[in-house]
């Protein structure tokens, strides 16, 4: 199945790619609210393998992220008749989004290492789920979650090694 055509509904089209966006960038902002109080302190503190990027890095990743990944949802919103599959994929992206928020009030906001390792493991399927029904629905958007699948869990293992090194 293909996407429909950007063409005379141009401004309606763009303005719910807006909405995806928007809706996937305040996921970010309440989960940077809960990093932002750990970063420099606690975080700081913890023993990290060599492969933890500076803490530079993670804003503009996630911020790109972000806008691919709810482009991709945005995608699959817009692609055919409302249906089983489109409706699938739409609830597995909500379901990601939100394991992905708990994630970092898990891991930054209760300064827990251990349950944040289990929940990204559940994040990281939830991902790979999305990725492949967005790849059924519509083939670019499931394309598009495979960075976003790729940082999920290159996160994953930083997190194991964060909670073995502490």
């Amino acid at each position: 199945m293909t996407s429909q055509p950007i063409g005379k509904g141009a401004p309606r089209g763009l303005l719910s790619a807006v909405v995806f966006v928007a809706i996937a960038l305040a996921v970010g902002v309440v989960g940077g609210l809960a990093t932002a109080s750990s970063v420099t302190t606690w975080y700081a503190g913890l023993n990290k393998p060599g492969f933890n990027p500076p803490n530079a890095v993670f804003g503009p990743v996630w911020t790109a992220l972000y806008v691919l990944m709810a482009l991709a949802a945005w995608r699959v919103w817009r692609s055919g008749p409302a249906g089983g599959r489109r409706r699938q994929g739409l609830i597995l992206y909500a379901v990601q989004l939100a394991l992905n928020l708990a994630w970092s009030l898990i891991f930054f906001g209760l300064r827990r290492p251990d349950l944040a390792l289990a929940e990204v493991a559940v994040l990281l399927a939830a991902v790979l789920a999305t990725a492949a029904a967005f790849w059924r629905t519509d083939r670019p958007a499931g394309v598009m979650m495979i960075p976003y699948a790729a940082w999920v869990a290159f996160a994953s293992a930083l997190n194991f090694e964060i909670w073995r090194l502490n």
